[in-house]
């Protein structure tokens, strides 16, 4: 289980060392081309939101490869599933906006991404909180 554990806290940091790495890089404007939720959302908070993804992938690896300060891995899968649970609710909230079933269908896809990296991160929060803590 230990094995499986890190394979996801690897496939996690790359998910969201790459988005929030593209959310800090990119202006709004570019990013709106893959991210339409940036619309109402001030440059700002796309910018926290970058930088709180980029740390948990830092926080799901750097501590248990160097042996300092392990339970921030369990803490940072357990921020990625605050992260997703909001992003799983502005997804829901734009499907209800969209005018077109190809939009409302885009958004769909969203929440199963969200929900599918949710339970991947309480699983990681789950096993190194508990049974295969460091």
């Amino acid at each position: 289980m230990n094995l499986v554990l890190w394979i996801i806290q690897i496939l996690l940091a790359v998910v969201f060392a790459g988005a929030g790495t593209a959310k800090l890089t990119q202006p709004k404007n570019k990013l709106r081309d893959l991210m339409r939720w940036v619309d109402p959302v001030p440059p700002h908070q796309v910018k926290a939101l970058g930088a709180a993804e980029l740390l948990a992938a830092i926080g799901l690896v750097l501590p248990p490869l160097t042996g300092i300060a392990t339970v921030l891995t369990p803490l940072a899968a357990v921020g990625l599933v605050i992260v997703m649970i909001g992003g799983i609710l502005v997804h829901l909230r734009d499907m209800k906006r969209q005018d077109t079933d190809d939009q409302r269908r885009t958004e769909l896809q969203g929440v199963v991404t969200c929900t599918v990296l949710l339970v991947l991160a309480a699983v990681v929060a789950w096993g190194r909180f508990g049974p295969y803590s460091f």
